[in-house]
C-alpha cells in the first residue's frame, strides 16, 4: 500500500499538528533573524522531505480544480491539514517574534547569535549522518561550498529601490534561500538592501508591500522545489554535501563576537570575528545559549527520531 501526503502520516491527532505547528513557530523564528534558515530548523526537525513533498503538490492539476471550483477534488490528496499547521506556526512566529527579535538583535545581538550558533553547529552533525557513502570529491566540495558562503556573507549589501518589481524579485530570491538548510533567507534580504524593510513593513503591517513580496515568495517557492526534489532524488549525496558547505559556511554570520571595522549610511556594517577579551557574565551567558541550542537540536532529533519511528510503525501495520 503506497501512500502519499498527508495519508502517508496516517492517524494523526491534534497533538501531532499541534507539533507541526510548534516546528513551524521555529522555522519561522530562524527566518526572522539574518543568518539562520528556516530550511534548517526544517531539515533538523525531521519535516524537510515532507515539506518540499507538499509543496510540490501545488501543479497544474491543483490549480486547475482550484480554478474550475472543483476544490472538493483539489483537495482531497492535498496536504492541506500539514501546511495549515505549518503556516500558521510560521506566520505567528513571524508576526510575534518580528519586534522582539528586532531589539534582541540591536541591544543584545551576542546572545541571539551564540543561541543560533549552537543550533546551526549541532545541525550540522545530524546533517552529515543523510550523507550514505562519503567520498573524497564529496569532502572538498563541502569545503569548497563552505568556503563560497563564507565570502558571500562578508559581501557588503547594495542600496536598492522599493519599487513592487524589486520587492517580488526580492521575495523569489529570499523563499529559495530560506528553503534551502544553511543559506538564510533574511540574510538575502539583507544583501539585496531589503531586511530592515520588510521587516518595518511586517512590524506597521504594510498590507500592499507584504503581498507583493509574498506573491514573489510564492512565485520562487514553487518554481525551486521541484528543482530541489529532483536534485536530492537524482543526486542525493551531492545535494546533501552541498547543502552541509553551506551551513557550515553560515557559521561566519552567527558567530556571537565580532569587531565592528566600518558602518556605511545604510545602517550596514562590516564586521570581522573575534573572540571574547575575557570570561564576563555576559561572555558566560552567550556561551551557556549557546550550549542550549546544542541541547535544543539533540532534543528535537530525539524527538524526532521517536515520532518518525511511530510513523514507520503504523505504516508497516497498513501495509
Amino acid at each position: 500500500m503506497t501512500l502519499t501526503n498527508d495519508e502517508s502520516r496516517p492517524n494523526r491527532t491534534l497533538k501531532d499538528y499541534l507539533s507541526i505547528s510548534v516546528r513551524g513557530f521555529c522555522m519561522g523564528a530562524a527566518d526572522v533573524v539574518p543568518g539562520v534558515s528556516g530550511g534548517t530548523m526544517a531539515f533538523i526537525l525531521g519535516i524537510y522531505d515532507e515539506l518540499l513533498q507538499a509543496i510540490s503538490a501545488v501543479n497544474l492539476d491543483f490549480i486547475r480544480k482550484i480554478l474550475t471550483l472543483k476544490w472538493r477534488d483539489a483537495f482531497a490528496s492535498f496536504p492541506w491539514k500539514f501546511l495549515l499547521a505549518l503556516g500558521v506556526g510560521i506566520l505567528g512566529a513571524i508576526f510575534t517574534l518580528a519586534k522582539g527579535l528586532s531589539y534582541a538583535l540591536h541591544y543584545h545581538p551576542e546572545y541571539v547569535w551564540a543561541f543560533f550558533f549552537g543550533l546551526v553547529l549541532a545541525s550540522i552533525s545530524l546533517v552529515r549522518k543523510r550523507v550514505k557513502k562519503w567520498s573524497p570529491m564529496l569532502v572538498i566540495i563541502a569545503a569548497l561550498v563552505a568556503l563560497a558562503l563564507y565570502w558571500l556573507i562578508g559581501i557588503s549589501p547594495v542600496e536598492t529601490p522599493n519599487n513592487p518589481v524589486f520587492l517580488f524579485f526580492s521575495g523569489f530570491i529570499a523563499i529559495c534561500a530560506m528553503i534551502l538548510p544553511g543559506i538564510s533567507g533574511a540574510f538575502i534580504l539583507v544583501l539585496l538592501g531589503k531586511y530592515a524593510f520588510i521587516l518595518n513593513a511586517i512590524i506597521s503591517l504594510d498590507i500592499l508591500n507584504l503581498t507583493i513580496f509574498a506573491a514573489g515568495c510564492v512565485a520562487g517557492l514553487l518554481s525551486f522545489v521541484r528543482i530541489l526534489r529532483r536534485l536530492l532524488s537524482t543526486h542525493h549525496d551531492m545535494t546533501i554535501t552541498v547543502l552541509m558547505g553551506m551551513m557550515i559556511g553560515s557559521l561566519r554570520k552567527v558567530w556571537p563576537w565580532k569587531d565592528t571595522l566600518s558602518a556605511d549610511a545604510t545602517g550596514y556594517v562590516q564586521e570581522a570575528l573575534a573572540l571574547p577579551s575575557a570570561l564576563t557574565t555576559e561572555v558566560l551567558i552567550a556561551i551557556g545559549l549557546m550550549l542550549l541550542g546544542i541541547l535544543v537540536i539533540a532534543g528535537l532529533n530525539i524527538q524526532s527520531n521517536r515520532t518518525e519511528n511511530k510513523e514507520n510503525q503504523l505504516l508497516n501495520a497498513l501495509d
